[in-house]
């Protein structure tokens, strides 16, 4: 029996964002680009208040999140194999806990950011995206 329901609260958010970051964590793709920005335990939880927060305002437009987040990720040497992995862990975390119109939505917004950070990075001249060319 499927017992998923739809992204409705905070609640649905932290519990989105916290199995999310731990899939992420444990990602050996994924892991070290992390360890550049939060390299200990210490750091997560106020990464993960603030990604609580971020997917909060995308979903509920509550704005609780004010800044941007683009900066953050300048330096990290991020490239297409990343981002497909990161794509590929939000959807397969979403797709385990929730279903429904919220759930769709999230994955629709994540899969926007993959590219609008895609393209940032390649103007940037940071990173060169062959997909893109």
């Amino acid at each position: 029996m499927d017992n998923r329901k739809d992204i409705k609260d905070a609640a649905d958010i932290e519990l989105l964002v916290n199995d999310f970051y731990d899939s992420v964590r444990n990602d050996s793709v994924l892991s070290p680009i992390f360890l550049k920005r939060i390299p200990n335990a210490a750091a997560w939880p106020q990464h993960l208040r603030i990604m609580c927060n971020f997917w909060e305002t995308v979903l509920f437009g509550n704005g609780n999140y004010r800044g941007n987040p683009f900066p953050k990720h300048l330096g990290l040497g991020i490239e297409t194999i990343h981002f497909d992995r990161w794509i590929n862990l939000f959807h397969k975390t979403v797709d385990h806990h929730f279903i429904g119109e919220k759930a769709e939505e999230a994955k629709d917004r994540a899969e926007k950011m993959r590219t609008l950070f895609e393209i940032k990075l390649n103007q940037s001249g940071e990173n060169s995206f062959r997909h893109l060319v």
